[in-house]
C-alpha cells in the first residue's frame, strides 16, 4: 500500500466549471467573530493578466483578518459588506487575457501583496516597497469564498505532496520569512533570536532560518508554548520576560550575542531586550508591531555597534522564488490547525483566545461550508 496522500487527502479539488455565483463567508458590519456569516455573492471574473482561483485553503492572520473583521485596521479602510482572506491557495479555474504562466487546473498558492509594477521600487525588483502596494482580502475581495480573481504574476505552481493547508500557510509568511533573512545577511551557523516564536510568522522565520542552518532562539511569554518550541527542535527557549534573558543569551552564544534578531513585536521592553541581545554588527529586523510600536532607539550605539535595523513589509517575487525552492528541499512551515470554512468564527475566536502555535488556516472543500 502506498505511503503517498491523493490530491483530495492533501485538500486539493479538480478544477470545476465556473458558477455565476458562489458562496463566501463574509461580514456587514464590523464586530466580533459572530459577525461572518454565508452569503451567495457573484462569482468574480479574472480581468486581464489574471486567474480565476478556486479556493482550497486560506490562512488567517491577525492584522489582516482579526484587526479587519473588529473595524481596527491601522492602514487601510474597509467598507463592509466584506470578504477576507489574503494569502491562499487553490486550483486555477480560469484564465484571463494574457495569461500562460499558468493552466487551468494547476495548483498554485497566492502572495496576497499586489504592486502596481510601474513604480521605482518594482522596477528595481522591491515590490513590497511600492508606492501602491494593496493587499488581497484587505482593499479587494479575498479568499474567504469558493473563488478569488488575482493577479497571474501572484501566483506560484505548488509542488506535489504539498497540503492545500500547508501551501496557504506558506504564501505569505514563507514569503515574509525568506525576504526578511535575505534581507538580514543571514548565514548557516548565525545565531537568530526570534522574538514572539509562537505566533505564526515567529514560528515561520524560525523554521526558515533553521532549514538554512541557524541556530534559533525562540521566545514566549507561555510556559507551554515554550514547551512545544523546544520539543519542535529550537536550540533555546526563553521566556521573553525573564530577568536574566539577555544573559542566557549572551551564555548560549559565547558572549557574542545573536547575528539577527527578529522582533515584530513593536514593545518597548521586548525591544529594549532584543538589542542588547544583538551582537556588534548584528541586524535587527521586523516586520510587524503587534504589541506597541514606539520605542527608543539609542543612535549611539546603532552607529558604535554598527547595528543594522531593516523594515520588512511584506514578500517579494524573489522571495517567492527562494520559498518555493526550499520547500523542494523539505522545507514547512509551522501549521497550528484548520478549520472548514463553515466554522470561521470558532477559528476567529480560537486566535483571539491565543491558542495557537503556528499558522491557522480555513479550508474550502465543497463538505467544508455544510460542516
Amino acid at each position: 500500500m502506498s505511503n503517498t496522500l491523493t490530491v483530495s487527502e492533501l485538500g486539493w479539488s479538480e478544477a470545476l466549471p465556473v458558477p455565476a455565483t458562489m458562496t463566501a463567508m463574509l461580514f456587514r458590519r464590523f464586530g466580533p467573530p459572530d459577525v461572518l456569516e454565508r452569503a451567495t455573492v457573484d462569482t468574480p471574473r479574472p480581468g486581464p493578466g489574471e486567474v480565476l482561483v478556486q479556493v482550497a485553503a486560506v490562512g488567517i492572520g491577525r492584522l489582516l483578518d482579526l484587526t479587519a473583521r473588529a473595524g481596527n485596521h491601522p492602514y487601510a479602510k474597509i467598507e463592509p459588506p466584506h470578504i477576507l482572506g489574503a494569502d491562499h491557495a487553490g486550483t486555477v479555474a480560469a484564465l484571463g487575457e494574457g495569461v500562460d504562466s499558468v493552466q487551468v487546473g494547476d495548483r498554485v498558492a497566492v502572495l496576497p501583496g499586489v504592486a502596481c509594477g510601474t513604480c521605482a521600487y518594482c522596477a528595481e525588483g522591491r515590490e513590497e516597497v511600492c508606492d501602491s502596494l494593496t493587499v488581497i482580502g484587505t482593499h479587494r475581495p479575498g479568499a474567504y469564498a469558493q473563488y478569488c480573481a488575482v493577479p497571474a504574476g501572484n501566483v506560484h505552481k505548488v509542488p506535489d505532496g504539498i497540503s492545500a493547508a500547508m501551501a496557504a500557510s506558506l504564501a505569505l509568511l514563507g514569503a515574509v520569512a525568506a525576504n526578511q533573512m535575505t534581507q538580514a545577511g543571514l548565514r548557516p551557523g548565525h545565531w537568530v533570536l526570534v522574538q514572539g516564536a509562537s505566533s505564526a510568522l515567529g514560528s515561520t522565520t524560525a523554521a526558515y532560518a533553521q532549514h538554512l542552518g541557524a541556530k534559533i532562539i525562540s521566545t514566549s511569554r507561555s510556559a507551554e508554548k515554550r514547551a512545544a518550541m523546544a520539543a519542535a527542535g529550537a536550540d533555546l527557549v526563553l521566556d521573553t520576560n525573564a530577568p536574566d534573558f539577555v544573559e542566557r543569551v549572551r551564555e548560549a552564544t559565547g558572549g557574542r550575542g545573536v547575528d539577527i534578531a527578529v522582533d515584530n513585536l513593536g514593545d518597548p521592553a521586548v525591544w529594549d531586550a532584543t538589542i542588547d541581545s544583538l551582537t556588534r554588527g548584528g541586524t535587527v529586523v521586523t516586520s510587524g508591531a503587534f504589541l506597541g510600536g514606539q520605542v527608543k532607539i539609542d543612535m549611539r550605539r546603532v552607529y558604535s555597534d554598527c547595528h543594522r535595523i531593516i523594515g520588512v513589509r511584506t514578500g517579494s517575487p524573489a522571495a517567492v522564488t527562494q520559498l518555493w525552492t526550499q520547500v523542494e528541499n523539505g522545507f514547512r512551515a509551522v501549521v497550528d490547525r484548520a478549520f472548514p470554512i463553515a466554522r470561521a468564527a470558532d477559528a476567529h475566536r480560537y486566535m483571539e483566545d491565543d491558542n495557537s502555535l503556528g499558522r491557522v488556516a480555513l479550508t474550502l472543500r465543497a463538505e467544508d461550508w455544510d460542516t
